[in-house]
C-alpha cells in the first residue's frame, strides 16, 4: 500500500518536472528566434508550447483522480500553471512579432537570456523540491533575482521607446515594441510566481 502510494506522488513530481524542462527548452528557443528569427525556430516553440500544455493537461487530470500529493493540491496547481504560462508567453512573444512584424531588439534579447536563465534556474529548483529543499529555495530566490532584472531591462526599454521622435511612424513602432515587451514582462511575472511557489512548498514541508 505504501508503495502506491509513493507512486503516486511520483507521478505529480515528474510531471512537474517535464513541464519545467518543457519551459526551459521553449525560453532557448525564445533566445535563438530572438538572434535569427527563424520561421522553424518559431514552429518548435510553437510545438514546445503545445506539447508543455499537453503535459499540464494530463497533470490536472491526474489531481482530479488522486487524493495523494507529494505537497498541497493548491500549490501543485499554481506551480504548474505558473511554469506553463511561461512558456505560454515566450509563445506569443514570437507570434506577435510576427502579426505585428516587428524586428528583435537589443532589449528583447537581453530579456529572453534573462527569462532563459530564470527558467533553469526554476527547472533546478522543483527537481530539488523532494530531496533537497534548501538547494531548492537557493535556485528559487536566483529565479527570482534574474526575473527582477528582467523588470528592469523592461522599464529601461520603455524609456527608450519614449525617448525617441515624436512621428506618426515612430508612435506606431512604439506602440507595437510595447506589445512585445510586455509579453516578455508577462512571462517575468509568472516565472516569479513559481519561485515564489516553490519557496512556499519548502516552508510547508519543514
Amino acid at each position: 500500500m505504501f508503495g502506491f502510494f509513493k507512486r503516486r506522488e511520483e507521478v505529480f513530481s515528474k510531471l512537474i518536472e517535464e513541464q519545467a524542462s518543457l519551459s526551459y527548452e521553449g525560453l532557448k528557443l525564445l533566445v535563438k528566434y530572438l538572434e535569427t528569427q527563424d520561421s522553424d525556430i518559431a514552429e518548435d516553440l510553437a510545438l514546445k508550447e503545445k506539447e508543455a500544455d499537453e503535459v499540464r493537461r494530463i497533470l490536472i487530470d491526474e489531481l482530479n483522480h488522486s487524493f495523494v500529493t507529494p505537497f498541497d493540491r493548491e500549490d501543485i496547481f499554481a506551480l504548474s500553471r505558473s511554469i506553463d504560462d511561461v512558456v505560454d508567453y515566450a509563445d506569443s512573444t514570437v507570434s506577435e512579432m510576427v502579426t505585428l512584424n516587428v524586428k528583435a531588439t537589443q532589449y528583447m534579447q537581453r530579456m529572453a537570456t534573462l527569462l532563459k536563465d530564470a527558467a533553469y534556474e526554476i527547472y533546478q529548483g522543483v527537481l530539488r523540491l523532494h530531496k533537497h529543499p534548501n538547494v531548492a529555495i537557493d535556485h528559487a530566490q536566483r529565479a527570482k533575482a534574474l526575473e527582477n532584472r528582467v523588470e528592469a531591462v523592461y522599464r529601461e526599454a520603455l524609456a527608450d521607446l519614449f525617448s525617441g521622435p515624436e512621428d506618426i511612424h515612430h508612435v506606431v513602432e512604439m506602440l507595437k515594441l510595447r506589445e512585445v515587451y510586455r509579453h516578455l514582462s508577462n512571462a517575468a511575472d509568472r516565472g516569479d510566481e513559481a519561485a515564489n511557489i516553490i519557496a512556499d512548498v519548502v516552508v510547508k514541508k519543514m
